[in-house]
């Protein structure tokens, strides 16, 4: 073997591995997405829908720490403390002495607590013992206090563990309901981007072939011209559609950047990855009952409980204008045994009683008629707030129905746009072999790569809006209609 034959066959083979690492680095760049692959990574990656994750984890947290406001709290104390100051003291005779002390202070005390929603009261048991050294003398004592029982609370005042049993319920169930309303609006969002790329990946295939067939045309033309079959105005419209087709796909690689973009970052994915989208074959083509879906929304929706918050909310802050314009008392409770000794041992011996209550009552006399406004105030938000309750359910109820009669229709706006797709496609193949042929007239070629582009578009837009029109309904009813089960059940919130 020659040695131009031996490097003749080096280089094939350089040749064939460089090309093989070029086409291996090109598919290992290049992400093929369906729309279902494109939702579920915009539901995990979409700054949306992480926003969506956070505040429903805020309201989880939140709920969590309401139910804990009536369960038992237990907290152990201790505050010890040296003090050394000089203090004048009274003696026996009235005369006064200053006397240097030298104290160590040491307690620790237990305490359980319980709330009572049903009254708005604190019931507490705690135990305690504390040690008293004095430095100086060298002598100490303890205080002890076993047990000690107590309750507190507000009389006629403003009862707030009653009203958040109402409320925190329904604002962590509205929280629920829009997570997952949120996502699903995500999935709209994801269909959104994702037929903008496919409409603009389009449009870029359609003007670089529309180039091609204008320059195509161009040619022969010039051709034509040469020898005097078709005038110069033909000649001058062909040279006029080449280079506006060329326009256009330079407008179209830029449109289609700027969508490549939105959608990387959207799905969370590499911008300079390499993109192939599937566009859907076609579209599941089932009808939703309006009954149906008006109950479904009604029972899934956030609407209804936001609203309905919003009217307990009201009605909260109502009591609590009464509470403060009238009268206020307030009330303490305690019993405890108790013993002091020089010893800790006989601290818990011969126990004595220690009883303490107080009520605190506050009448308002005179203040100008700041407790009326308030309370008044409070009663018209609190008619503001049904007033719009009641007006935004009637047009929430009116959203459905015109949601579900959009998206009833649209599955067959899809098949019509297809077929005009497939239509127009073939009129335009006609025109351009007659025209070839000489047997059509510029405009009506030109009418038929306009009626081509217009369908192929409209196609796309069609199916953009069933997807589009699909999660939205999805998203107010909270239903999957298509494998007709709630969507409680296939998302994890909690």
């Amino acid at each position: 073997m020659s040695t131009d034959t031996i490097k003749y066959i080096i280089a094939i083979c350089l040749a064939c591995l460089s090309s093989a690492m070029t086409w291996a680095s090109e598919t290992q760049d290049t992400i093929r997405l369906s729309l279902q692959d494109a939702i579920h990574m915009a539901q995990e990656n979409s700054p949306s829908a992480q926003g969506a994750r956070h505040q429903y984890l805020a309201a989880y947290w939140n709920y969590r720490y309401f139910r804990a406001n009536y369960l038992p709290s237990v907290k152990m104390y201790t505050s010890p403390r040296l003090n050394r100051p000089i203090n004048s003291v009274t003696q026996s005779d009235g005369t006064s002495v200053f006397i240097k002390q030298n104290q160590l202070s040491t307690d620790v005390s237990l305490e359980v607590n319980q709330n009572i929603a049903m009254t708005g009261g604190t019931l507490f048991l705690s135990t305690s013992l504390t040690r008293m050294d004095e430095l100086e003398l060298e002598t100490k004592a303890f205080n002890a206090m076993p047990i000690q029982i107590g309750y507190q609370q507000s009389l006629f005042g403003y009862n707030d563990l009653k009203w958040a049993k109402k409320i925190e319920p329904i604002r962590f169930q509205l929280a629920k309901k829009s997570y997952a309303e949120a996502l699903e609006l995500v999935s709209a969002q994801a269909c959104e981007v994702f037929f903008n790329w496919i409409a603009a990946q389009s449009n870029l295939e359609m003007a670089r072939l529309n180039y091609s067939s204008a320059d195509t045309l161009y040619r022969m033309a010039r051709g034509r011209y040469a020898i005097g079959s078709i005038n110069e105005n033909d000649m001058l419209q062909l040279e006029i559609n080449k280079l506006n087709e060329e326009t256009r796909c330079m407008d179209a690689e830029i449109a289609l950047k700027g969508c490549t973009q939105t959608l990387c970052y959207y799905l969370g994915i590499p911008e300079n990855a390499n993109l192939e989208l599937i566009l859907p074959e076609s579209v599941p083509d089932f009808q939703v009952s309006m009954d149906k879906a008006m109950i479904l929304a009604m029972e899934n929706a956030p609407d209804p409980d936001s609203y309905s918050l919003s009217r307990i909310q009201s009605e909260s802050n109502l009591a609590l204008a009464k509470s403060n314009a009238g009268l206020r008392a307030d009330l303490y409770a305690r019993f405890g045994l108790s013993q002091t000794s020089d010893n800790m041992k006989d601290s818990y011996k011969n126990l004595d009683q220690q009883e303490y209550v107080s009520l605190t009552i506050s009448i308002p006399l005179l203040d100008w008629g700041r407790g009326k406004g308030s309370v008044r105030v409070a009663r018209s938000q609190k008619n503001n707030i049904e007033t719009e309750a009641k007006r935004g359910m009637q047009i929430f109820r009116q959203n459905i129905q015109k949601l579900v009669l959009q998206f009833n229709m649209q599955a067959r706006k899809v098949s019509v746009a297809a077929r005009t797709a497939t239509q127009a496609n073939q009129r335009y193949n006609v025109a351009r072999h007659l025209y070839i042929l000489g047997r059509s007239t510029i405009l009506d070629l030109n009418s038929a790569i306009t009626g081509k582009d217009t369908a192929r578009r409209n196609y796309i837009s069609s199916m953009q809006t069933y997807w589009s029109l699909y999660y939205t309904l999805r998203s107010i009813t909270g239903y999957d209609f298509e494998s007709d089960i709630a969507l409680a059940e296939l998302l994890p919130i909690e």
